[in-house]
């Protein structure tokens, strides 16, 4: 049985040989048996004087007086029984489990001991024939740490046993194996290590018959090493992190820690600079060995950043930062790789500024030589080291984009591996914030913004938020704002802000667990006063994530360093609800004020509420003359020119126009619900944002859905106060086609206005659907694709209407992606109706087959399965230019108009007009994969 008590470490007593013993065949009463003969292991810790002795004298260790002695013990022991007997089958089961741990803390002394053992039998007969089994497994650890000396020792037992017999025959069968390990390093160096390795099996079978018949046979190996000598901290001086696991807040134990972390590192650089060629073999292995480190030190929770950061200097300090680097030109593979993989750790912003001034050149080759292996840890690494690397300057990152560094990141945009990802936005949301107006505008050059939208549009939450951040960096960009646009890609903001909680998303993630750095965020303060309101809207949710995280690392004063109260404090009491209220909320947790909140309903507004908001806008010199005049939310939406002239008193031309700028933005972002249920916002904002300066004009002067269609431009102009005649003639325009629209979705969609509409399943198609995107915009094609799809929601209208305009019909077909069609007779799935309507829309439709297999056609809804018979394209995620390549002959009819309509048409000629079902079921979906020669990465082909 387990051993239950710490006296057996003194006992000297007991076998030369471990003994271990079989259960019984015959009973199941003693499963423990097999560690019944057990030698007990004996463990040697030093005294003060710093010789080993055994650990019966270790209570005098050194005559040292110990305060407080700490022990601890965990008991746990479960057994279970079954039996059945039915008509002659008889069957039973015994199993039993039990577990023991103790720990001892004494001054410097820690010892722990753990056991485990599990057993097993059972039992069955039938017929005069009896089977048995019964198998066991112990485990026994036990480490003792004493300043410098350590000694661990392990013992793994396992025992198995097979019987079958009858009254003619027998046969059994027996296996044990025992592995015993120990090792000793003493604070003078000296380390000593011990294996043994030894196993045993057995069988027999005898048979009576006429004769009897019996045979056996028995083998056993024995291995054993040991191993003596002095510890140079060399491959195998490697730690166990144990004291990283359980590290507190005592600044004593936290200094000890980084201490003796440190001086790993350095006697492996002391190793890394002797030109002996045992070491110079074991350099993979001892870099691998110090990035295990420095990861773990990052990954230690509250002070995981300060470990790190001293770590990381520590390498700088002692020239392992210069061997990396002269290691990024090495001709061994291994080690280039391993010191790229170090390097990506612990570019910290010092290690940054020396790398920048030692190496950039050799660290950004090592870097897109990474990228261009097809190798997933390669990937990571390389894209790890260019998000770094974009964090440093204006100057730098030129120097890397000049290098190749952000055509790299790009082409990596387009792979799916996760980690791969997070690198590629984190690097994109780097050089969008270090960048500076030059190589914001590169990045418009390299079409950075319909790259992001992939990746903000990716499920990951980590991928998703860093390429947001991007996207809104770059629109505060006045110069690049209309280029950031049409990408799309700044409607995916809002979503995440809406759906995401700071708090809460700082702790899903340990690549912002520890928050940024000063210099990192006061970067991002500007963004909180762009015009743009996804751009506050994002700044706003990271300052308050930030805030979070400074509080707990006691570090709240670096938001006053970098000057981002004041700001902080503006969009708190702005009207712009989503980012007044993650500012306010990090204010708080700053521990500043909270200002006076102004609510979005402008038209509510009280007297107080204006003269805020014309003392936040920076016209304080003048909040009197609001209040003594009595403006309020209303009276404030409809003032003209002369009443800030005469009435306010705003003599200076150039200071009305700033006003009425700053009016028309409040009157952009304004909430009109208590004053327009029919929704003459909506219908504004669909012209176009700046159109829904109008929204409270229409209202006063009573305009509602029914009235707007009877609108001429007279009553545009008197009543309703529009002033600007192309406003005017645009929105009488729209109303006019609102009316037609009707009538030619019924007859014809003969005008196809969109090139590419994009169909997916949203569970595990989004990122092939906005991949396919961003590649045919690239190549001129206009594309929808469908970013704010809700399950449970009604089907739009306006997709409809998409669909019937689009030219191509692309299905993007995944794993399942038809499986919620197949039993929707009432045709509500999304994917469902969308095909339905290319299907009588006329549009080409092409399929995108990633890893789909066709269900069974009769499984499939009649009105849509004639999709089965439209030429696809094979989609293969490394050869994407070769799968694109193929789609755009399709769409320009060079391959689809001879080969996939031909076909398609010649099914079709023995249908009814309308009618959907194939005549018989033949797939002429040709596979990309035969045009696909080489793969993107050797084609060498570079994002445009």
């Amino acid at each position: 049985r387990l051993r239950s008590s710490m006296d057996s470490l003194d006992d000297p007593q007991g076998p030369a040989d471990p003994l271990v013993t079989f259960p019984d065949s015959e009973t199941d009463d003693d499963l423990s048996s097999i560690a019944s003969g057990l030698k007990p292991m004996s463990m040697v810790v030093p005294n003060g004087h710093g010789t080993l002795v055994n650990g019966a004298s270790a209570g005098s260790l050194g005559n040292a007086t110990v305060d407080t002695v700490k022990f601890e013990q965990k008991k746990m022991t479960s057994e279970s029984k079954t039996k059945l007997v039915k008509d002659g089958f008889s069957s039973e089961q015994a199993t039993l489990n039990s577990a023991e741990s103790k720990k001892l803390h004494a001054g410097d002394l820690q010892y722990q001991e753990q056991a485990a053992l599990a057993a097993m039998s059972t039992r069955m007969e039938v017929d005069g024939v009896k089977a048995e089994e019964k198998g066991a497994i112990l485990k026994e650890a036990r480490s003792v740490k004493m300043g410098d000396f350590q000694q661990a020792e392990a013992n793994n037992i396992a025992a198995h046993s097979r019987k079958v017999q009858s009254d003619h025959f027998s046969a059994e069968n027996k296996a044990i194996s025992q592995a015993q390990q120990k090792q000793t390093v003493s604070s003078s160096g000296i380390f000593n290590q011990e294996k043994h390795i030894s196993s045993t099996t057995q069988s027999s079978f005898t048979s009576s018959n006429t004769r009897t018949i019996s045979s056996s046979s028995q083998m056993s190996t024995l291995s054993s090493c040991m191993m003596n000598g002095i510890k140079h901290g060399g491959p195998d001086d490697f730690p166990s992190f144990e004291d990283l696991e359980r590290l507190g807040s005592c600044p004593e134990e936290i200094d000890g820690t980084i201490a003796r972390y440190s001086n790993h590192l350095a006697k492996y650089v002391q190793n890394l600079q002797k030109p002996e060629q045992p070491l110079k073999e074991a350099a993979p292995t001892m870099l691998n060995h110090m990035n295990e480190i420095i990861r773990r030190a990052w990954a230690v929770p509250t002070h995981g950043h300060e470990l790190g950061a001293t770590l990381c200097d520590t390498l700088r300090n002692t020239g392992g930062l210069d061997i990396l680097m002269r290691n990024c030109m090495d001709n061994d593979s291994d080690v280039q790789f391993s010191s790229a993989r170090l390097l990506e750790q612990c570019l910290t912003t010092e290690n940054r500024t020396h790398v920048v001034k030692n190496g950039l050149d050799k660290v950004v080759k090592v870097a897109c030589v990474c990228t261009r292996n097809n190798a997933t840890d390669h990937s990571r690494v390389g894209t790890g080291i260019l998000e770094h690397l974009f964090k440093h300057s204006e100057d730098t990152c030129s120097n890397v984009i000049e290098l190749g560094g952000l055509d790299a990141v790009l082409f990596e945009c387009r792979k799916n591996d996760v980690e791969t990802l997070r690198h590629c936005a984190g690097a994109l949301a780097n050089l969008s914030l270090y960048g500076g107006a030059e190589n914001q505008q590169a990045m418009i050059n390299r079409k950075v913004p319909s790259w992001l939208f992939p990746l903000a549009f990716h499920n990951d939450e980590n991928i998703k938020y860093y390429a947001c951040l991007a996207i809104v960096v770059l629109v505060a960009n006045k110069e690049i704002e209309a280029e950031v646009i049409k990408s799309g890609t700044l409607n995916l903001v809002e979503p995440f802000v809406t759906s995401h909680n700071p708090s809460d998303f700082a702790k899903s993630n340990l690549a912002h667990a520890h928050g940024q750095s000063k210099h990192w965020l006061q970067r991002l303060v500007p963004v909180l006063s762009s015009k743009r309101e996804e751009a506050r809207n994002l700044a706003a949710f990271h300052f308050c994530m930030e805030a979070g995280i400074k509080k707990e690392q006691g570090n709240t004063n670096i938001f006053k360093d970098i000057g981002a109260i004041e700001p902080l404090i503006r969009v708190a009491s702005s009207p712009n609800a989503i980012a007044s209220k993650f500012a306010a909320q990090a204010l708080r947790l700053i521990g500043e004020a909270v200002p006076h909140k102004l609510s979005q309903q402008v038209p509510l507004w009280s007297i107080e509420d204006v003269r805020e908001w014309v003392k936040q806008i920076g016209f304080s010199e003048y909040e009197h003359h609001f209040y003594e005049s009595k403006v309020d939310g209303d009276l404030l939406l409809q003032l003209q020119e002369p009443n800030l002239r005469d009435d306010i008193g705003i003599k200076n031309g150039i200071q009305r126009i700033r006003f009425e700028r700053e009016l028309q933005n409040l009157k952009k972002m304004a909430d009109y619900s208590s004053r327009d249920p029919d929704g003459i916002h909506s219908f504004l904002n669909r012209i176009g944002p700046e159109y829904t300066i109008y929204t409270y004009s229409l209202l006063n002067a009573g305009v509602d859905l029914e009235s707007l269609r009877d609108l001429d431009e007279d009553q545009l102009i008197s009543p309703c106060g529009i002033k600007n005649s192309i406003h005017r003639s645009r929105i009488l325009n729209v109303i006019r086609l609102s009316d037609s629209i009707p009538a030619l979705r019924s007859e014809q969609s003969t005008e196809k206005s969109l090139d590419v509409f994009v169909s997916y399943r949203r569970s595990n198609g989004s990122q092939l659907a906005s991949l396919l995107k961003v590649h045919l915009e690239l190549r001129g094609f206009s594309v929808f694709i469908d970013v704010e799809r809700l399950e449970a929601g009604k089907f739009d209208n306006n997709l409809l209407q998409s669909i019937r305009h689009a030219k191509h019909f692309l299905l993007v077909l995944t794993p399942e992606a038809l499986d919620r069609c197949l039993d929707d007779a009432d045709g509500k799935d999304w994917v469902h109706r969308e095909i339905v309507a290319a299907l009588n829309s006329d549009c080409n439709i092409i399929p995108i087959i990633d890893n789909f297999e066709w269900p069974a056609p009769e499984r499939l809804p009649e009105d849509m399965r004639g999709v089965c018979h439209f030429n696809g394209v094979r989609w293969i995620h490394d050869y994407q230019d070769a799968c694109v390549d193929k789609l755009e002959r399709f769409m320009r009819a060079e391959t689809n108009g001879r080969v996939g309509l031909m076909d398609y048409g010649r099914n079709m000629t023995l249908r009814q007009p309308g009618d959907a079902t194939p005549s018989s079921m033949i797939y002429n979906r040709t596979h990309s994969n035969d045009s696909c020669k080489s793969s993107d990465k050797e084609n060498g082909r570079n994002p445009e």
